[in-house]
């Protein structure tokens, strides 16, 4: 098997969040070139959520949230129990990870789904990819009220930081271009539906941008000398136990609902996967670059871990895989 049969396996976003995380280690931004960068990313992360807005048809938020059966115990692991779950590792890598890291474990359990790839491999399992589809994209609407306070109410607003500033700048970055895109729809969301490939590679590119700012400042910091070889191991151990949390806990949640196979397969993924499309553009309008890029390799991790493990789990919970 070759190197580009290898990568070529590899989903895109992990190849380039790679590529990035790369290009933050040997040509981070520093000095004056920062406030460019934080411009740039602001600017990127804008783009991003208002493509978000015009691809999201209002009327399958709106039949989403009818189904509160299905969706409203969804809501309630996606950000209670897996934000129990993160509170808990991060009071026990606290002990072994540095303060920002450790706090990231924290911020992994409050965050949303994933949109793309939950719903994927909600449909590669044989589940109810409408379900998964609007589920995922409400809980991505919901994670931009939630995530920052319940953050600040878990952690404290002493250790996050986070104020009335922080607050304007996710209503001004991530909600307005949100709402915009959603009034535009008549006119602009067509186009964003039919150019897809595009649309998907302007929201990686967003993604990485994001990140690629956060983790200058965290190398700068010195990044590669604070997360020792043990604490790396220790952050793997505890994402490893988040994601037995997090797929266990949401199959059996979806089987004490009673909800048929098709909709405990969307619970499943929406329930278990976590997002770095809200998580790296949530850290980088709330923390400076130094403390974002720290806080962002649990998210890291558990992304890359989540699509590993999504895979095979998904062929093998569907009744007729193909050949």
């Amino acid at each position: 098997m070759g190197w580009t049969r290898i990568l070529g396996g590899i989903d895109p976003l992990v190849r380039l969040l790679l590529i990035t995380i790369f290009l933050a280690t040997i040509v981070p931004v520093t000095g004056d070139g920062r406030a460019i960068a934080r411009i740039v990313s602001d600017g990127a992360i804008f783009l991003l959520f208002l493509l978000n807005g015009l691809r999201l048809p209002r009327g399958d938020v709106l039949a989403g949230l009818r189904n509160a059966r299905f969706l409203l115990p969804l809501v309630a692991w996606c950000f209670l129990a897996m934000g129990a779950a993160g509170w808990m590792l991060w009071q026990i890598g606290s002990a072994v990870l540095p303060a920002q890291v450790a706090l990231g474990l924290l911020f992994l359990g409050i965050l949303p789904s994933t949109v793309q790839s939950a719903t994927a491999y909600s449909s590669l399992a044989g589940g109810n990819v409408a379900a998964s589809v609007v589920a995922a994209a409400v809980l991505n609407v919901l994670g931009v009220f939630i995530t920052a306070p319940l953050l600040a109410l878990l952690a404290g607003t002493e250790a996050v930081g986070i104020d009335i500033g922080g607050l304007e700048r996710i209503a001004t970055i991530l909600l307005l271009p949100f709402v915009i895109g959603q009034l535009a729809q008549g006119w602009a969301g067509g186009w964003v539906r039919s150019n897809r490939v595009l649309v998907s590679w302007a929201d990686r590119t967003a993604i990485a941008i994001a990140v690629y700012v956060a983790f200058s400042g965290a190398v700068e910091q010195g990044l590669w000398t604070r997360v020792d070889a043990l604490a790396w191991a220790a952050l793997l151990g505890l994402v490893a136990v988040f994601l037995a949390i997090g797929f266990g806990g949401a199959w059996l949640c979806g089987g004490m609902l009673r909800l048929d196979r098709g909709d405990r397969i969307a619970f499943l993924f929406a329930g278990a996967q976590k997002s770095i499309a809200l998580g790296a553009p949530l850290a980088s309008v709330l923390f400076p670059p130094a403390v974002a890029g720290l806080l962002l390799l649990p998210v890291l991790v558990y992304h890359l871990l989540q699509l590993m493990l999504s895979a095979p789990l998904a062929n093998r919970l569907n009744p007729q895989p193909g050949p």
